[in-house]
């Protein structure tokens, strides 16, 4: 699968931990455009599992991926972003900055997921987690239609992952000011 990915746009990584979205950034995108939640909780707190530093986290993955949007530079958000309230406001900045958001789903079977992240050893998130996201997701998918994505992608399979790519064309939405 391909896909047209505008430029500059803000890409929505979402999927439970272990679904293998940092890999697909890391492949499709430059690493200026990835904005990982796990790096700016590492960045606060010194450990990228941290979760009582997500509040500080997030407050920079929101004010880079503004950053980047209001330049006309494209931000990748590498989050589980499984949170309605989480998309909302990745979906804001997208608005304000009168960019199109790219919703990318890896709507992976949870037992894959859960393999994937005992594998990370000591990063790994645990199993309950995983299970977690994936509920969260599973609520969610019916709903991402509506909920103002320029596009809409959902990888299921991880040969569909692997196999997805993104073409890159000029956004024709009007520049920022």
């Amino acid at each position: 699968m391909c896909i047209v990915l505008p430029d500059p746009c803000l890409v929505v990584l979402i999927g439970p931990a272990g679904s293998g979205k940092s890999t697909l950034a890391a492949r499709l995108l430059r690493p200026t455009e990835i904005v990982s939640s796990d790096a700016y909780r590492a960045l606060v707190a010194d450990d990228p599992r941290a979760r009582d530093a997500d509040a500080d986290a997030f407050a920079l993955v929101h004010r880079v991926v503004g950053a980047r949007l209001r330049r006309g530079l494209s931000a990748a958000v590498d989050a589980t972003n499984v949170h309605r309230g989480s998309r909302r406001t990745l979906l804001a900045l997208a608005r304000t900055h009168r960019r199109p958001a790219v919703a990318v789903v890896l709507d992976l079977p949870e037992a894959l997921c859960v393999e994937r992240d005992r594998a990370r050893g000591d990063a790994a998130v645990g199993a309950g987690v995983v299970r977690a996201h994936r509920r969260l997701l599973d609520r969610a998918l019916p709903g991402l239609d509506a909920e103002g994505f320029a596009q809409l992608v959902v990888l299921r399979t991880p040969e569909e992952v692997d196999s997805f790519q993104v073409v890159r064309a000029a956004a024709s939405t009007p520049e920022a000011g």
